[in-house]
């Protein structure tokens, strides 16, 4: 990683970790993600953006591997999502090989604006939801 997207992951990290995502993850409307911290073993719950298509979730990560849920999904694929309010259970993919860009085209637009702007790594997500 470069010096400039090093930063910038560092910065754009701690304004998610300290700010937005404590703030997000109270707004009942917010998707969230649910991994297993793959050290602690606690749930981690990170909100996300992305979008339901038939029994599958998809969402891009701005961080690609360098993300903490995407660590944690290497270590347990196992994971939940809050969908309008409801969890679902599912097994996440990581999908190195989609084009996380086309992907973002037929996902939420806010979102998928904002992961273009701040990400460094883009990464695709597919949750296949059990109910």
């Amino acid at each position: 990683m470069s010096g400039s997207s090093d930063l910038k992951h560092r910065l754009v990290t701690a304004f998610q970790r300290h700010l937005a995502n404590p703030l997000n993850r109270r707004l009942p409307f917010q998707i969230l993600l649910e991994t297993t911290g793959r050290t602690s073993g606690l749930p981690r719950q990170t909100p996300v953006g992305g979008r339901r298509v038939g029994g599958s979730f998809w969402l891009v990560s701005e961080f690609g591997h360098k993300s903490q849920y995407v660590r944690n999904i290497q270590a347990d694929p196992r994971v939940r999502v809050r969908i309008a309010g409801r969890w679902h259970h599912g097994t996440a993919h990581l999908l190195p090989d989609d084009d996380p860009v086309t992907r973002l085209r037929a996902l939420p637009r806010f979102n998928s604006a904002a992961v273009r702007a701040f990400g460094t790594d883009l990464l695709t997500v597919r949750v296949d939801l059990e109910d």
